[in-house]
């Protein structure tokens, strides 16, 4: 698409809604049916989905009122002077550095950011993470046992080592409260858009020592859904607080011509992110 329209901004955003429930119905059991609101697990409740439903929908709308009646073509420029440089496929290109195309990015941050956000409400309520740590002492206690017969659940020996001095050393008391805060921030800054690259990036970190500690879980899918944001960083949080926050450090959508700007008022919206 070389062409930003409003058809083909109603396009974006029907795969992106499509996306989110797909997202939520093969994942997340019983986020998108039941009594809307669950006071016990408030994050996981229908009706936070069907809230993050309208707000995609109104950021597709936002978008498409935003565009000239003849759409906004977006043009790739190449640089083809530097030696060695590689051009990235048109629609990565598009994909992962313009803001018109953000709106994809809306269901991976809100399925991610959600589960995180649930992951670590249930923490911060919990005094055995909060309090003493016992939470954690106990998931550690776990890990670091090697048993008689079958394999143990950390396969390297380094981190089994390290988990084991932490243990020693009562880290849990402290840690805990690291891990309980930290997936409550990584949610929030998803789900709000506030510094997406970086919520995304820990939230991988977090999936991967998970993993190594041989817990499985949700923590596949999640990694693999947060590197795509990372790779996104510059527009995943367009459609948030990210709009704002990434132009403090230089990171601006180029400006709509100003032949254009003028007629339909699209400015705003922008166009290929630069850096």
């Amino acid at each position: 698409m070389r062409r930003v329209t409003t058809a083909s901004t109603w396009t974006l955003t029907a795969i992106a809604l499509l996306l989110f429930v797909a997202l939520s119905w093969v994942f997340a059991d019983g986020v998108l049916v039941g009594s809307p609101w669950n006071s016990e697990a408030w994050v996981e409740s229908p009706l936070i989905s069907w809230v993050m439903l309208l707000l995609i929908l109104f950021a597709g709308f936002r978008q498409a009122a935003s565009l000239p009646a003849d759409g906004l073509p977006l043009p790739i420029s190449k640089d083809t002077s530097t030696p060695g440089q590689t051009d990235d496929p048109v629609w990565w290109h598009l994909l992962t550095g313009n803001v018109y195309w953000a709106i994809l990015w809306l269901p991976l941050r809100f399925f991610v950011g959600r589960e995180w956000l649930a992951a670590g409400t249930h923490k911060v309520t919990d005094p055995a993470w909060m309090s003493d740590g016992t939470a954690l002492r106990g998931f550690w206690e776990r890990a670091v046992s090697i048993p008689e017969q079958g394999r143990p659940p950390i396969t390297y020996a380094w981190f089994r080592n390290f988990l084991q001095y932490m243990l020693d050393h009562g880290s849990e008391v402290w840690f805990a409260k690291v891990v309980a805060i930290g997936e409550v921030l990584i949610g929030l800054g998803l789900i709000v858009g506030a510094l997406v690259g970086i919520a995304a990036f820990f939230g991988t970190v977090m999936n991967v020592s998970f993993g190594l500690a041989g817990t499985a879980s949700t923590n596949p899918i999640l990694f693999g859904l947060g590197v795509f944001l990372v790779l996104a960083w510059r527009v995943a949080g367009y459609w948030g607080l990210d709009r704002y926050l990434l132009s403090l450090f230089g990171v601006r959508p180029n400006p709509v011509p100003s032949t254009q700007s003028a007629t339909s008022g699209a400015s705003a919206a922008g166009g290929a992110v630069r850096t």
